[in-house]
């Protein structure tokens, strides 16, 4: 399936970011993961440690070559990037 600009902004309307993953010109595209999806990551990442990408990148997958998902080499080079679609934003505790 080739992704077009029409695509990624209907995916930006559902969604909100969309994320471009690209490995050896193949490309996959993210969404960031929401809280259900993360607490299963790290729940899975405890016996498995592959695990936490695993969960991230087939939750939060929109499209894209799905190569990057079966084939190892792939799928260990975007894993180095699912880091990436997490923010974590400053807070500031303060006692009243």
């Amino acid at each position: 399936m080739k992704i077009n600009k029409e695509q990624i902004n209907s995916w930006k309307q559902q969604h909100g970011e969309v994320f471009e993953v690209a490995v050896d010109g193949k490309k996959g595209y993210l969404k960031k993961p929401d809280r259900k999806t993360l607490s299963y990551a790290m729940t899975n990442a405890q016996t498995n440690p592959l695990g936490f990408a695993e969960v991230v990148l087939e939750n939060c997958w929109l499209g894209g070559d799905e190569d990057i998902k079966t084939n190892d080499s792939l799928f260990f080079a975007a894993a180095g990037q699912i880091d990436k679609l997490i923010e974590i934003k400053e807070a500031e505790l303060k006692k009243c």
